[in-house]
This record gives C-alpha cells, structure tokens and sequence, in this order.
C-alpha cells in the first residue's frame, strides 16, 4: 500500500482553505467489500449541531488529527443531513409518503411542530439516515468484540488503501491512562455494525499483536 487514508476518531474536519468546520463522527463503509464511501462531519455548536454526509471523493488528505476536504465541498451546507425524522402514520397504507418533521429547537421540545391526530391514527417517528444503500455508519469508538464475545477494545482510527478507498486495518485501542492499541488487520473482521465491530478471531489472537505506536 503506497499511501493510506488515516481517519481518526474526533478528527478535526477542515476546508481546503485551512478552517475547521467540525469533527469527524462516523466512517460510511461497505461491510462487505470494507470500501468506504462517505464520511460523516459534525458541524455547528452545541445548540445548533448537526451531522452531515460528506462524499469519499471530497476528501484531499488526512493527517493523523485532520480531515483536509477539497475546495468544492465548501462548508458542507449545501449537503445532506446524515439522518432525518419522519412522521408516519402506523396506520396507514406503507406506500403513502411520511411527513418530514422540522428540526426541535436543542432543550425545547415544546418549541417544535405539534401534530394532533385524527381519531384512530396513530404517529410513530421513522429515522432515515442519507447514506448509500448497504452501506454502515461505523461510529467514532466502536467496540470490538472477539468471536467468544469479549471486549478487546474500540476503534482509534480506520486505515486505507487511497487508491481504491479499501478499508486495510483497523487501529483499535484500550484503556484509559495507560492505553494500549493493536492494529487488527481487516481479514480478522467478520462483521461491521455501527455500534460494534465483531471480529472472527479470539482474544488471544488479539492480545498476541504488539503494541502499535498511536502515531502509524
């Protein structure tokens, strides 16, 4: 592999012109070709924050704390929310459209769109994230769990090939003061999940790897 791609969890997210614009939250993948496709970019304040779905391709460099992204992708306004809410009738027939809900202001629910239903409807909220069909928005810190189910520990960066966006390994890391992290090759993952990543070997094989400076 000539050159990886080095994404780090919490990764500063920077235009082509050298402003931070938000942080890296999540790796869009294929789980079963471990391409990644998207990425997803936390933006704005506390009051105001939102996650938005950022093409591979709008992506110039990484660095090992910085996610540099072309001149075209702007300040990610003009692109998609990485999920939105909908209200459906569980009622109704399942090809009729849901409702698009409006954000609610942060700490003030009672501030957001009221729906009162007709008698005999009843509204459930539908999540729908903006991401390509099959594919998985692996969190920041994803736990990794060895095929006999222990807790090994969590994803610290995601390494790849940048010639085809291939997935190669996965920098996992554990413990707080003391933390030791272990590069798991990608052939040991069996599954990938936004939450979890389960891998096909056990612990030993794990606890077998050396210590694998932060800085690879």
């Amino acid at each position: 592999m000539d050159k990886k791609i080095l994404f780090q969890k919490k990764a500063d997210v920077m235009t082509a012109h050298g402003k931070t614009i938000g942080s890296l939250e999540r790796v869009v993948l294929n789980p079963e070709t471990k391409v990644i496709t998207d990425v997803v970019v936390r933006t704005g304040t506390i009051f105001d924050r939102e996650d938005k779905v950022v093409p591979i391709d709008l992506v110039a460099e990484t660095t090992d704390y910085h996610v540099v992204l072309r001149d075209k992708a702007g300040e990610l306004d003009a692109f998609p929310p990485f999920e939105e809410r909908h209200l459906v009738n569980a009622n109704a027939e399942m090809d009729q459209p849901p409702e698009k809900v409006a954000p609610v202001v942060y700490g003030y629910p009672e501030l957001g769109p009221s729906v009162l239903p007709a008698p005999g409807e009843e509204f459930v909220t539908q999540i729908e994230q903006n991401i390509p069909e099959g594919t998985v928005a692996m969190k920041e810190g994803a736990k990794v769990i060895t095929i006999e189910g222990k807790h090994v520990g969590n994803v610290e960066r995601v390494l790849a090939d940048s010639s085809v966006d291939q997935v190669t390994h996965l920098l996992i890391s554990r413990g707080l003061f003391m933390k030791e992290t272990k590069l798991i090759p990608i052939s040991w993952v069996m599954m990938l999940g936004e939450d979890n990543v389960h891998l096909r070997v056990k612990k030993d094989s794990v606890e077998e790897l050396g210590n694998t400076p932060i800085a690879v």
